[in-house]
């Protein structure tokens, strides 16, 4: 039994070992998109690790169906095979094994999710995002890309907003809710974490390559929730600087709309106010 235990382990991870989460093949990426951040790699090998355990588990279990189904049938002189009322080496296997498994996952969940929040101490850029029924809000806080004053972009459900990155440069990300709980979603950076009234949750990446994505709320936040959706557009630092100038000249500067609310939850003392 270890030696087909074994084999089927190295079955399982010749079968897998072609696969990347940069493939262009949807098969090979095991049905997540192309990552587009640093923090991807930690998720993918959870990912992969669940596969290759699943594969794994469902080879025996159906190699040991299909083995009982020959060695116990019904032979030709027509007797019952033998009945085994209890069998505590397999009800012992039954028992443990899920434990195991279970605490494998546990441990490798854990790391991987240390290795995702691991903050930048000084990141390039910071951005405030806000969360509220239902739209998204991004303030620049970039005074030395403008002329000393913040920007931000804005939108609504009929017309999302757009988030703008530089590529290849780490970004910190400060979420802010004035109403519910939203999560903030982009499906290629492998991440997504709430965004929580009264507390500023925190989270730093670098994009790793150019495009136009879709970011999405992933906390099921009221009625137009399926429409709380935002464009991430991954660009280069030229094309980032210049969209930062084109939002000064159409005015969207200071805070978005929101962001104070954010700060001013019902039932909670503003920062700063006297006792």
């Amino acid at each position: 039994m270890g030696r087909l235990k074994l084999a089927l382990l190295v079955i399982a991870a010749v079968a897998l070992s072609g696969c990347s989460p940069i493939a262009e093949s949807d098969l090979q990426r095991l049905a997540l998109p192309v990552a587009a951040s640093d923090r991807t790699d930690a998720m993918w090998d959870v990912w992969l690790g669940a596969w290759i355990a699943v594969l794994v588990i469902f080879l025996i279990v159906f190699g040991l169906m299909v083995w009982c189904m020959f060695r116990y049938r019904r032979r030709s002189d027509d007797e019952v095979p033998v009945q085994v009322r209890y069998n505590l080496p397999i009800e012992a296997l039954y028992t443990f094994a899920p434990l195991i498994i279970v605490a494998v996952f546990f441990f490798h969940t854990v790391t991987s999710q240390n290795a995702m929040l691991e903050e930048v101490e000084n990141p390039d850029h910071t951005i405030e995002v806000v969360g509220s029924k239902w739209q998204w809000a991004f303030n620049y806080l970039e005074e030395d890309a403008t002329d000393g004053a913040d920007v931000f972009d804005i939108g609504t459900p009929a017309d999302p907003a757009e988030l703008w990155l530089p590529v290849d440069e780490s970004v910190q990300f400060d979420l802010k809710s004035p109403d519910v709980i939203h999560s903030f979603w982009v499906p290629e950076f492998y991440f997504k974490m709430d965004v929580v009234p009264g507390r500023v949750n925190t989270f730093s990446l670098t994009p790793t390559r150019e495009g136009e994505f879709t970011g999405r709320c992933a906390e099921l936040c009221g009625l137009y929730h399926s429409r709380m959706i935002f464009t991430v557009k991954v660009v280069s630092r030229a094309e980032y600087d210049a969209h930062l100038q084109d939002l000064e000249t159409r005015g969207a500067t200071g805070a978005p709309t929101g962001a104070k609310e954010a700060d001013e939850i019902a039932g909670l003392e503003p920062e700063g106010a006297e006792n």
